[in-house]
Order: C-alpha cells, then structure tokens, then sequence
C-alpha cells in the first residue's frame, strides 16, 4: 500500500471514529464518510469492502492506541493512584471532544446488532482496559493507598463502568460533568 493509499485509508477510519462517538454504529454510512473525506464511495469500498470490516479495523486500531496509552502511563508514573487519575484523564480527554463517547463503549451498547468481526474487537478493548485496571487497583491496594474489601477485579469492572457510563449520562443530561468528575469522585472514595 502506497503512503497516498494509506493516508486515505486513516483519514476514512478518522471520520468513522468520529461518526461512530457521536452517532453509533447504524447512525454513519459510506457516503457519510466519503464526504467528510472528500471521496466518492466507491474508494471507500476500495479501502474497507463492508462496513464492518471498517468498523473492526477502526476498533483494533483504537485498542491499540489505548493500550500504547495505558503503556506510557505506566512508565510515566510509578505511583498507583497517579495511575489510576491519569487513566481517568484519557477518558475525560476524549469527552472533552464535543461530548463524544469512547468508540468502544458506543459499540459495546450496540453489540448484540453488530457483526461477529466487530464485537470480537470491542471485546478485546474491554479486556485490555479491565485487565489493566486490575493491575492498577492491585498495585494501589498493596501500597495502602486504596482500601476496600473489594477485589480489584471488581475495582476494576467498577472503573471502566463508571467512566463510561459518565460519559452518556453527561451527553445524555447534557450535565457536562463527564467522566472526570465522576472519576476523581470514585478514586477519592476509595483512597486511604
């Protein structure tokens, strides 16, 4: 592939993104994303032959920029609960966005309509970031900075919950609170 061909291609999975955080799934078409990008639909179709092989294709590609986020939070703090806030802060960042709403967390709430490929992908997305959030609260646990009977496999299902559920409660009752807020307030119950 071509660097031209390439650059077209992630400027079509850019506007699915953000078509799909505002939108949903079943609320973008083709010819939706070829005119954002300002190409006819067939050279989408030429990138990504069906709709869910873009979908998967962009939800893959937004766990991997999660999990290379989750990686540099984890070598930019050493301490558990500075972990925690600035994992907290990449999902306020992308709230922040004109309300819009991890893909993830969008696809998730439509995947029982979605095809195999695409829930196969969101699903791993929400390993990861459970996977990491465990580790995280463990690590907080042992230090004594979070005190709770709760293991932090819980903790961690909790977290992921919260967040994203701030972010459609916050768009849904246009509070604006988000999941900062509603972040920080979880963390702060817990910490020591």
């Amino acid at each position: 592939m071509n660097s031209a061909t390439a650059g077209t291609a992630a400027r079509v999975m850019d506007v699915a993104e953000a078509l799909i955080q505002q939108r949903g799934y079943g609320g973008f078409s083709f010819d939706d994303v070829a005119q954002a990008v300002g190409i006819r639909k067939p050279s989408v179709h030429h990138h990504f032959r069906t709709k869910a092989e873009l979908v998967a294709a962009l939800a893959r590609r937004y766990t991997e920029r999660f999990e290379s986020a989750l990686a540099a939070i984890d070598v930019a703090r050493r301490d558990p609960l500075a972990r925690l806030k600035a994992y907290v802060q990449l999902f306020a960042t992308t709230y922040a966005q004109d309300g819009r709403l991890c893909v993830c967390g969008m696809l998730g709430a439509e995947a029982d309509a979605l095809p195999a490929d695409v829930t196969d992908a969101v699903a791993g997305f929400f390993r990861l970031n459970l996977t990491w959030l465990a580790a995280a609260f463990r690590d907080a646990q042992r230090s004594g900075q979070v005190i709770t009977v709760q293991r932090a496999a819980n903790l961690a299902e909790l977290m992921l919950s919260a967040l994203e559920g701030a972010m459609v409660v916050g768009r849904g009752g246009r509070s604006g609170a988000g999941p900062a807020a509603v972040g920080k307030n979880l963390l702060a119950s817990l910490a020591a």
